[in-house]
């Protein structure tokens, strides 16, 4: 079982930046495939970025160039740095680990763009 803690979320002006953090706690979470995902007001949860054990990485076309997803499996966190941040990356952004149809997911935490 993997439980999360999001932190590093809040409001940015356009352009600025953000990283988020998901501290997890359980033996497992170096197995997982782990992931961003976001949702904003009346739209679905769509994928963000993720990151395999070994660390390749996949990205959605929109924060392509400028969003980096990491891990370190010895201290069982993962992170996100968003930068050059748009107002329609405004949503709430939830740690996953295990994909899409997994149980184990974060509270959520939101990220607000706007001048």
């Amino acid at each position: 079982q993997v439980q999360f803690v999001e932190s590093g979320g809040g409001l940015v002006q356009p352009g600025g930046s953000l990283r988020l953090s998901c501290a997890a706690s359980g033996s497992r979470f170096r197995i997982y495939v782990m992931g961003w995902y976001r949702q904003a007001p009346g739209k679905q949860r769509d994928m963000v970025a993720a990151i395999t054990p070994g660390g390749t990485t996949n990205y959605a076309d929109s924060v392509k160039g400028r969003f980096t997803i990491s891990r370190d499996n010895s201290k069982n966190t993962l992170s996100l740095q968003m930068n050059s941040l748009k107002p329609e990356d405004t949503a709430v952004y939830y740690c996953n680990a295990g994909g899409p149809t997994s149980i184990y997911w974060g509270q959520g935490i939101q990220v607000t763009v706007s001048s």
